[in-house]
């Protein structure tokens, strides 16, 4: 399985990173000069629509942090 996350700021990607580790989670990290596929940059373009319209939710990366119980370095 393959996941790309966007995160939008340092602090959401070290997060990230510390809940992987805290999971014990595999994974893997590309470089900055990667590139999304058309398919990709239409898929997110799709999912803003519906966050949009209401028909999705989010939640703050404190609220993440909370749920899961991050211990942040």
């Amino acid at each position: 399985m393959t996941i790309i996350v966007n995160s939008h700021n340092p602090r959401e990607e070290q997060v990230l990173l510390l809940f992987l580790d805290n999971m014990k989670y595999d994974y893997s990290q590309e470089d900055d000069s990667f590139v999304l596929s058309e398919a990709q940059q239409k898929e997110i373009l799709e999912r803003d629509r519906e966050y949009e319209a209401g028909k999705t939710e989010t939640y703050s990366i404190d609220e993440i942090v909370a749920h899961f119980n991050i211990k942040e370095k």
